[in-house]
Order: structure tokens, then sequence, then C-alpha cells
């Protein structure tokens, strides 16, 4: 399958990638098919499927497309600085299609077991890694310890903030406040000191 992938140019896979995150936004995970995404990328069923394999590997590997940077090359030396460099790769508008994504595809995690699968394979798990290299460096500069309690929690705190700002303020997250969030909730949670205004 790796093999196959190589037929198609990174532009056009990102293309590919950017139609099927429009579509999710647009009909959500259930009603998303192979067929709309090959009507909106002028690509044929067969190409989609053996570029992907399937439906859920394809929308895992799209949002893993959309991440603009993979969390792990973030190392501005600090804890708090590389929190700050990973949600400043974000804007309004990535943030605002970031949510909507989370809010369709929280729903179809539990009537999908492929795509849970796929998710967690080729989207959360990456990313977790990633938090952890961040953390592992903050406990060897000896910024946080290595026992500190609130480290398991890292990952539910941040994807929690997303879940939650939106359905408690009726607002899209946005960078603004992940920014507040990050120094006022997860960095203390972590034993750094709270960030002078």
């Amino acid at each position: 399958m790796a093999t196959s992938r190589t037929r198609l140019t990174p532009e056009r896979e990102a293309e590919l990638y950017n139609a099927v995150l429009d579509l999710l936004c647009e009909v959500g995970y259930d009603a998303l098919t192979m067929d709309a995404v090959a009507a909106r990328t002028h690509s044929s069923k067969a190409t989609l499927y053996r570029q992907w394999g399937s439906k859920p590997e394809l929308v895992a590997r799209s949002l893993r497309n959309s991440k603009p940077v993979d969390v792990s090359e973030i190392d501005t030396g600090s804890l708090r600085g590389d929190f700050h460099a990973m949600v400043a790769l974000s804007d309004d508008c990535q943030m605002e299609r970031d949510t909507a994504l989370m809010r369709g595809l929280s729903r179809a995690v539990h009537e999908n077991d492929d795509l849970l699968q796929a998710l967690r394979e080729l989207f959360i798990e990456p990313e977790i890694t990633g938090l952890d290299g961040m953390l592992q460096r903050a406990i060897d500069r000896g910024e946080i310890s290595a026992d500190n309690p609130a480290l398991k929690f890292l990952s539910h705190m941040l994807v929690g903030a997303f879940v939650a700002h939106p359905l408690i303020e009726d607002q899209p997250m946005t960078p603004a406040f992940l920014h507040s969030y990050l120094d006022a909730v997860v960095l203390p949670a972590l034993g750094l000191p709270a960030q002078d205004a």
C-alpha cells in the first residue's frame, strides 16, 4: 500500500486531504462517502481505495495532514515556550475548523470502531508521542517533576478544552483562549508558576 501512495504528488495528496476535511465539516462523518470525495477531487473511487484502503483511514490521514508541524519537532527550550509555539501554529480559522471537526467526529467514533482505531493509530498516538517527548524534555531540564500526577492527564486537559469551550461559551476555540488556558490551568497543574500578566 505504501508504494502505491507514492504515485500521488504531495500537492495532489494535500488537495485530497483538504477536500475530505471540507466535506467532513459540511456533511459529517456518516454522510461523507468515498463517492463524494471522488466527485469533489475529480478522482476515481478506485484510486481512493487503492491509496487509503478505507474511509476511516482516509479521514484519519486527512486530519494528520492538517497538522502544520509534528508536535515532537517543537523545542523552544522551555515547556511554556513549547506549548505556546504549538498553539501559535494555528489561527482563528484553523481552530474553528478543528473544533467543528472534533465535534463531528466525537459522535462518529462511538458508532464506528474502524474510525476510532484509525484515529488512534494515525492521529492520536503520534500526537501523544509528541507531547510525551515535549514533557520528557521538560523533565530532563528540571522544569517539571516526573512524578507529577497531572502528567498523565495532559491530553485530557487539552482535548477537554476543545470540547468544553464551545459548549460552555458557545464560541469556537481560539488561540487567545488556548494561550490563557495553558497559563492558567495546564502549566500550573504541571507545577510551573502562573505566567505574570
